[in-house]
């Protein structure tokens, strides 16, 4: 059994959430502590964080220290979010929490945040997020400075996407308009639906959206409102539930919202963006249920945690929703031929067959199965350039649950397969300590070897296998047709290969009637 801590450094609110974990009774809350401190206004308008605001934080996770030290914590992992990352001095920022507090804090990137709280809902309750995700299902996390988007069928997850609606983002553009009470509703309707407008014409054409998952700091609130009028507590309702609360507080004064929902009057400030931004999700897509989860990132990092040092472990396959994520990635540019499926099926035997040779961890795998996959679709913007389009696409789309590094790292390996000579300053990069570098060149090697066998767009390959002997790695390739102009593109492309790992891959052909 571990006691652990999860800080969350949030936009509009500093919380920590002290946890009991153990293999026997999985993941347990004992206590939940949380301040309110607006990082956001200062990040989103100046690109800092002001010097009262650094003191009220410190102080605030000073005390946390103090209640830590109570329960007798045996680990922490704290985490900052849009507030932090978008700051224009964010590594100062953590450099004077860790010396004025001694809490390391982490930014996170913006997919790295949005997987965490994902995985709170997903563990929370596997049956219920199981059963729905069957369903059109789309999946909101609202935060401080945008809210992300995701569109679940059939249980697999089809798209994911960054919103600039943040509550705090919001209620910003809203005090510059300085709107009269009775204007506040529709310009914030208005706000609202000009963002929305053009989500729904590119990704709810013909979508059957029957939940709705939101994830809110706020919600809670709301799910007890509900559950006082007769409403599960486990926070599913109907949307028309949902709406009728909303028609309610639409017609409330700040200081009369806060009374009803039971919420300090601040707090309602941030309340009633959060409720229009669901109402008006809710009217796009017609949705017939809302679960309000209840769950915070506190809960995805403890999740995450206990996974990761397996104490848990999950039922449900997360780096399948990466994988995903990025098949649709692919086919919004057309990327879906044979040459996608030799590439990506001789890189993954290559991986396979040379554990002990390349040192790579099951993490790396995954990050060259992305490689694999992204690696052409930049061919649907230049025929003449692919990698340099290919990287631009890589790193301009947000990937859910990789963070800003290993986006790098995928769009760094899918640029430099292209090249048929061995560069080693190609993988210099600022971002990439000598570490990162050498497991950037090690999945590149491999999917040069993968690219230059998927040279026909239209070829298939029934099978490949491989084998290690006598410092050559054997590459047998079984197939209706010759590899002639493949055996070539071979011997050019595997210098590379033969390099970093001291292994001479040797290709072997062997024709079948049919595939």
């Amino acid at each position: 059994m571990k006691i652990f801590a999860a800080i969350d450094v949030g936009s509009y609110e500093v919380g920590m959430k002290i946890f009991q974990l153990s293999k026997k009774y999985g993941v347990k809350e004992l206590d939940y502590i949380r301040h309110r401190v607006d990082l956001g206004s200062d990040s989103y308008r100046t690109g800092r964080i002001s010097y009262d605001h650094m003191e009220e934080l410190c102080s605030i996770l000073n005390g946390f220290n103090d209640i830590m030290s109570s329960y007798g914590v045996d680990d922490y992992r704290a985490c900052g979010t849009s507030a932090i990352r978008e700051a224009e001095s964010t590594d100062i920022v953590l450099d004077q929490i860790r010396l004025r507090t001694g809490l390391d804090v982490r930014a996170l990137s913006n997919s790295e945040q949005r997987f965490l709280d994902y995985k709170s809902v997903a563990l929370q309750d596997v049956e219920k997020f199981e059963s729905i995700i069957k369903d059109g299902t789309l999946f909101i996390d609202i935060g401080g400075g945008s809210t992300q988007v995701s569109l679940f069928e059939e249980g697999s997850l089809i798209t994911t996407l960054n919103l600039p609606l943040g509550i705090l983002r919001i209620r910003s553009q809203l005090s510059e308009l300085e709107p009269r009470r009775s204007q506040y509703s529709e310009l914030l309707s208005e706000i609202i639906d000009n963002e929305l407008f053009s989500f729904k014409k590119l990704y709810l054409r013909d979508r059957d959206i029957r939940n709705m998952v939101v994830v809110d700091d706020y919600l809670p609130y709301v799910k007890n409102r509900l559950a006082d009028k007769g409403i599960e507590r486990s926070g599913m309702v109907t949307t028309k539930q949902y709406l009728d609360f909303c028609a309610m507080i639409k017609q409330q004064s700040v200081e009369e919202v806060a009374k009803a929902v039971g919420i300090q009057q601040e707090n309602a400030n941030l309340l009633r963006p959060s409720a229009a931004l669901i109402r008006n999700f809710i009217n796009i897509t017609g949705a017939e249920r809302l679960w309000i989860t209840g769950a915070t990132l506190s809960d995805g990092i403890a999740y995450d945690y206990a996974e990761r040092t397996h104490i848990i472990k999950s039922a449900h396959d997360f780096d399948s929703d990466i994988i995903a994520s990025a098949e649709n990635i692919a086919a919004r540019y057309r990327i879906t031929d044979a040459r996608e499926e030799a590439l990506l099926q001789v890189s993954m035997v290559v991986f396979d067959s040379m554990k002990k040779f390349h040192g790579l961890s099951k993490r790396d795998r995954l990050l060259l199965e992305l490689a694999a996959r992204l690696r052409d679709v930049g061919r649907f913007v230049s025929l003449s350039v692919p990698a340099e389009s290919s990287y631009s696409i890589i790193m301009g789309t947000e990937i859910i649950g990789l963070s800003h590094m290993e986006r790098a790292m995928v769009a760094s390996a899918a640029f430099n397969s292209f090249s048929r000579d061995v560069y080693y300053r190609d993988f210099e990069n600022e971002e990439f300590d000598k570490i990162t570098a050498l497991r950037v060149i090690k999945i590149t090697a491999i999917l040069r070897l993968g690219a230059a066998l998927a040279q026909n767009p239209k070829k298939k390959f029934k099978k490949v296998t491989a084998s290690i002997r006598d410092n050559e790695l054997d590459l047998t390739i079984e197939s209706r047709t010759g590899i002639v102009i493949e055996s070539g593109a071979f011997s050019q492309y595997s210098g590379f290969f033969e390099e970093v790992y001291g292994l001479r891959p040797v290709i072997r052909h062997r024709e079948v009637s049919q595939i």
